[in-house]
């Protein structure tokens, strides 16, 4: 009869067996309590159980997740072959632009790799210390057979204004060879297109009046050091040095840099000079000639540029004193 009950009403039927359930949940862990090695067995069922019910609540079939794994794989080979032609790409330019052909492009990509860019890549550090070294050794040796009565003295300065930050960062500029740097520097961009716009000023060198990106020059002596290893040729990496640093700097051409030029007109002339250094306060030099102000230089950069500058602009306020002196000498000789 009682059955009949049960049967009659479904819901008794399910409280009663949610009742045995429990009391089966409780003689189990009973038992369990009684034996610890059951315990890891039900703990390592209840774990596969909860994975398994994790699984079937993404309602996604066990082929369609396999398909899309292998759709991911497709899309990233995809990727990587898509970078692969890009950098050929790249490639092709490059040694079309420097008129050198790599037989390991693998250097021309470590030679394009600043250190910024750390994606287990070698940057460009290295080949940039060795391209300095081949860099000045083929200027002296092209100076030192070019101009046989120069002095040594005088070769150093012109080596140095062949090889220096402004004229190597020059020749990047000038073939956009940073179009081509992996790099992960956010106001690089910027301060390259201020080179560019500031040199204009200046057709073959400003003498320290502009501060260049350190990583134009550092691309150049890199590149440099890549096509020395690459070719294993002196000659073929002259070649190429030759092509990107033209016009090189001729003695004749060979100027004094704003500070020594404006210290010389000044012991000429017998005056005093002196610099007062504001550039930890505000980026800034002062030059006082016989205690009178004649000249202000700035830069944010770097002390040397805001110093230039600032003997820059004295050696024509200088010059201008000079003359207006001179005019009253001339004019007060003419009325005696």
């Amino acid at each position: 009869m009682e059955v009949n009950k049960v049967e009659e009403n479904p819901a008794c039927l399910d409280i009663l067996s949610s009742q045995n359930l429990h009391l089966t949940e409780e003689m189990e862990v009973n038992k369990v309590e009684e034996n610890p090695a059951t315990l890891n067995i039900l703990s390592s069922q209840i774990e596969e159980n909860k994975v398994e019910e994790n699984v079937a609540s993404l309602n996604i079939p066990l082929s369609q997740n396999l398909h899309l794994t292998q759709e991911n794989s497709r899309n990233h080979l995809t990727h990587d072959d898509d970078d692969d032609k890009q950098w050929r790409r790249l490639v092709e330019e490059l040694e079309e632009t420097i008129r050198y052909k790599f037989k390991n492009p693998n250097l021309l990509h470590e030679a394009f790799t600043h250190p910024s860019f750390q994606q287990n890549n070698k940057s460009y550090e290295r080949l940039e210390l060795l391209g300095d070294s081949i860099l000045n050794m083929l200027i002296t040796k092209k100076q030192f057979f070019d101009y046989p009565n120069l002095p040594p003295g005088m070769l150093t300065k012109l080596r140095s204004a062949n090889v220096d930050n402004e004229k190597l960062a020059r020749a990047a500029s000038k073939y956009n060879l940073h179009n081509y740097l992996h790099h992960k520097m956010s106001l690089f961009e910027g301060q390259v297109k201020e080179f560019k716009d500031a040199i204009l000023e200046y057709p073959l060198h400003s003498l320290g009046l502009v501060d260049p990106p350190k990583t134009l020059a550092d691309i150049v002596e890199s590149l440099i050091g890549a096509i020395s290893i690459d070719s294993d040729c002196m000659n073929t990496t002259w070649q190429v040095v030759n092509f990107l640093l033209e016009p090189l700097i001729t003695p004749e051409k060979l100027e004094l840099n704003p500070i020594t030029k404006m210290y010389e007109l000044c012991q000429k002339n017998g005056l005093k000079t002196r610099f007062v250094d504001k550039w930890a306060e505000c980026g800034e030099f002062e030059v006082y000639v016989d205690e009178q102000l004649v000249g202000r230089g700035k830069s944010s950069g770097k002390k040397i540029t805001a110093k230039n500058r600032a003997a820059h602009n004295a050696y024509f306020k200088i010059l201008q004193i000079l003359g207006e002196k001179a005019t009253i000498a001339n004019r007060d000789g003419i009325e005696t």
